[in-house]
């Protein structure tokens, strides 16, 4: 391996100024991408998908850390910076020109087991988060999500009933997944620096409830939280058998959906299985 530049003049000698519409805020600090690289343990030979690396700072990380990278960036500019890095590292760096929402991820990393680690783009990570938690096979091909996020987001994935920030997301990443808030990240680490903070979730897979298909409880939170305010009563009447459900489980139906635990989520789901 040779010694790489700072990432900061790979940046400019490749004038790749963050774009806005891409969701891209650039990582510089070799120190933090390294804690990031280590969060899910030891990494020598794993396989790791990345999405959005950019310049390729938490990339290098990766590599570094002696990690498999399959990395899937659409910004054609960052692509030459990217296959520069590969050069450094041979055999190690796989890039896929594309984007990562009409990607099969499992067959991409050839349908072996594999880690997420992530500087999320802002305006695609929610929607590859929960792409990433849904489907009735369970145990997942991913062995870990390490996750860059806004710190709200962040938030409302690890939050617990009661909480203002719990919801939709706290459901379907807690009902089957151990979940923490591994590491917040002040604005001023990114270049340009974004408008909120950030933070860094860490997922592991655990074991699924019996009895519970992933589609009921979507299709049960889904209608719970779009009403978030209101009762129960009300927010779930359109899910067949989920009132009858609630009555047999003694779940107040005057309850309000940021109060109905995950457990209980998971109780009202198994019982709507045929």
């Amino acid at each position: 391996m040779a010694d790489l530049p700072p990432i900061r003049d790979v940046i400019k000698r490749h004038g790749l100024a963050a774009s806005k519409a891409l969701g891209q805020n650039f990582l510089l600090d070799e120190q933090l991408l390294a804690r990031i690289a280590a969060l899910p343990g030891d990494l020598t030979g794993a396989k790791v998908l990345e999405v959005g690396p950019g310049p390729g700072g938490l990339t290098r990380a990766l590599l570094k850390a002696g990690a498999q990278v399959t990395a899937i960036e659409m910004d054609r500019r960052c692509l030459p910076a990217l296959a520069e890095l590969g050069e450094s590292f041979p055999e190690q760096l796989t890039v896929i020109e594309g984007d990562a929402l009409k990607l099969d991820h499992g067959a991409l990393m050839g349908g072996e087991p594999f880690h997420v680690l992530s500087n999320l783009p802002y305006n695609v990570g929610t929607a590859l988060f929960v792409r990433w938690l849904s489907g009735e096979n369970w145990p997942p091909q991913w062995q870990s999500l390490t996750l860059m996020f806004q710190r709200e987001v962040a938030e409302r994935i690890v939050a617990s009933a009661g909480d203002d920030a719990y919801g939709r997301l706290a459901v379907l990443a807690q009902w089957r997944a151990e979940v923490a808030l591994a590491m917040k990240v002040h604005r001023s680490a990114f270049t340009p620096p974004p408008k909120v903070m950030s933070a860094i979730v860490h997922l592991t897979p655990a074991p699924m409830p019996e009895s519970v298909s992933a589609r009921t409880l979507e299709r049960l939170t889904e209608a719970a939280f779009g009403q978030r305010r209101k009762m129960l009563r009300q927010s779930l009447k359109g899910v067949p058998g989920a009132l009858p459900a609630l009555a047999s489980l003694g779940i107040d139906e005057t309850r309000r959906a940021e109060t109905v635990s995950v457990a209980e989520f998971v109780a009202v789901a198994r019982a709507l299985n045929p």
